[in-house]
């Protein structure tokens, strides 16, 4: 039944799940598990783009360019990769030698194919959501209403 789905989908509000009263775990690794999947599925190359500048980044500092590096995590180029809730973490060579490379989530600034750039860019975590318009709680007066039967 449709209508019944759209009430269930509806029910979520402000990062907490109407069943239960817990918050909802981050969506950003479901997604970048989920793109880097679609990505090697259509033999293409999945690269990171990171933060290199966030807190606990363990990644090679001679490849850091404007506080950003971009990562190749295909299944040739890395070893261990484990993309989970918390962190993106793999084995990876970087001129010939090996690093491991430790990236928590809210540094993934986005995930993308090299051959064509499709993929999904991420909001920056440290902005800050913009705040809501405020509203007048009266409504303006707009005088008499203006219907007309027609016939």
């Amino acid at each position: 039944m449709p209508g019944r789905h759209f009430r269930r989908v509806s029910q979520f509000r402000s990062g907490r799940c109407a069943a239960k009263a817990r918050p909802v775990t981050p969506s950003r690794p479901y997604i970048i598990r989920a793109i880097y999947e679609w990505i090697v599925d259509n033999d293409c190359t999945p690269h990171l783009l990171v933060n290199a500048e966030a807190a606990g980044v363990m990644v090679p500092e001679a490849y850091v360019s404007d506080g950003q590096i971009v990562l190749n995590i295909s299944p040739t180029a890395v070893m261990a990769l484990d993309i989970g809730g918390e962190a993106v973490a793999f084995n990876g060579r970087f001129g010939g030698a090996p690093h491991d490379i430790y990236v928590p989530i809210n540094a993934v600034l986005g995930i993308y194919t090299r051959e064509n750039g499709q993929g999904m860019v991420f909001d920056s975590p440290t902005e800050p959501d913009p705040e809501p318009p405020e509203r007048d709680p009266t409504p303006p007066d707009r005088g008499k209403p203006a219907l007309k039967i027609v016939k």
